[in-house]
């Protein structure tokens, strides 16, 4: 599921920008939802997904010690 997500932690990309987390999140609610874009009516719940999962993992890349790293 969401082959095309990259991983956005070292050492397979050395620098994640808010934006590369955000649009990993994005694809995520997309893949799951089965919307590209949201009916109006379903707009609230899909960009409020996107932004707890947003959150979520930036918590996650930010608590995550990777052994071996440089």
């Amino acid at each position: 599921m969401c082959r095309s997500i990259k991983t956005l932690r070292p050492p397979f990309t050395e620098s994640v920008t808010p934006e590369d987390v955000r649009a990993a999140a994005l694809q995520y609610v997309r893949k799951i939802s089965g919307f590209r874009a949201p009916a109006p009516h379903n707009a609230e719940a899909f960009d409020r997904a996107v932004e707890e999962i947003t959150r979520a993992s930036e918590e996650l890349l930010a608590a995550l010690q990777v052994r071996g790293s440089r």
